[in-house]
């Protein structure tokens, strides 16, 4: 994506942040759920973007139940736990208080964001094998309790979570928690792994993420998370969002609409698409990727 969509000339990741912010407002930062970040990087962030420019972080990949290796957390952390590896060496049970500890430092992180007012959604993606039990909404409600300063949408894998005799109580669990369902545009396939392009909106802030509809590489082992999301949406695809979009425009203060198909330069030019069909190309507008 960096070569088919930035000028030869930008290089350093700051002439490519500032390059991005002059185009669009919002950003959804994925390197955050492979490490934690810190509190140097966020201030980065946070300099060398305008006022009123957004950042969303997508949550460490232990605070939504995914597995991660000893080497993905700070020694202090690795070093002071007896962890139980599975044969792959990824980290399975982890101590409560050992989750609590990485919630905490991953939240600290985040204070140079919050202190300029950048500070968007934290993005809890959580994993296919995430159902809709009475375990996994408690998780739910106690980790938002750790997030509990800053807005958290929830975005689910498993199409459990919005069966219909499960939809009406996972949106309103949402909304009690006052937290925002994810809303997806996936391939479309029945399967399990793959939710509906359900317009919902559970709080104030609504949210709408592209993943692309590449229904060939979305189970699929593949070499990088662009391969999975290899997939440029058609002008006639987008426009099928376009109601729904401003649905979720009039029930909430503020929507945003990312892209994930982060192929080449698919992501960029389909948000810029999409402010166009929105009518918002002249204005500043809550999309990126």
């Amino acid at each position: 994506m960096i070569r088919a969509w930035y000028p030869p000339g930008v290089k350093t990741a700051a002439d490519r942040l500032a390059y991005y912010a002059a185009r669009f407002n919002t950003v959804e930062v994925d390197s955050s759920f492979y490490g934690l970040p810190t509190s140097s990087i966020a201030r980065l962030w946070a300099h060398r973007t305008p006022p009123g420019f957004v950042f969303h972080v997508k949550a460490f990949a232990m605070l939504t139940r995914h597995g991660v290796r000893p080497e993905q957390l700070p020694p202090a952390l690795r070093e002071g736990y007896e962890l139980e590896l599975d044969r792959g060496g990824r980290i399975v049970h982890p101590p409560p208080n050992l989750r609590e500890s990485v919630f905490a430092l991953f939240s600290e992180a985040l204070d140079p964001l919050r202190e300029q007012g950048k500070l968007g959604i934290i993005l809890m993606q959580f994993p296919p094998y995430f159902v809709a039990n009475s375990g996994n909404r408690d998780y739910i409600k106690w980790s938002t309790r750790l997030l509990a300063s800053d807005r958290v949408a929830v975005e689910f894998r498993h199409a459990s979570w919005v069966e219909p005799d499960t939809l009406t109580d996972t949106l309103d669990l949402l909304h009690s928690l006052g937290i925002s369902y994810v809303c997806v545009d996936a391939p479309r396939l029945e399967q399990p792994s793959v939710l509906p392009p359900l317009a919902a909106a559970t709080s104030d802030v609504a949210y709408v993420r592209f993943h692309g509809r590449n229904a060939a590489t979305w189970n699929a082992r593949v070499s990088s998370a662009a391969e999975r999301f290899k997939y440029l949406y058609s002008e006639e695809e987008l426009v099928q969002w376009v109601e729904p979009i401003r649905t979720l425009q009039s029930e909430a203060q503020t929507t945003y609409v990312m892209f994930n198909n982060c192929y080449a330069d698919y992501a960029p030019k389909n948000a810029q698409q999409m402010l166009t069909l929105l009518d918002l190309a002249a204005e500043p507008a809550a999309l990126g990727y």
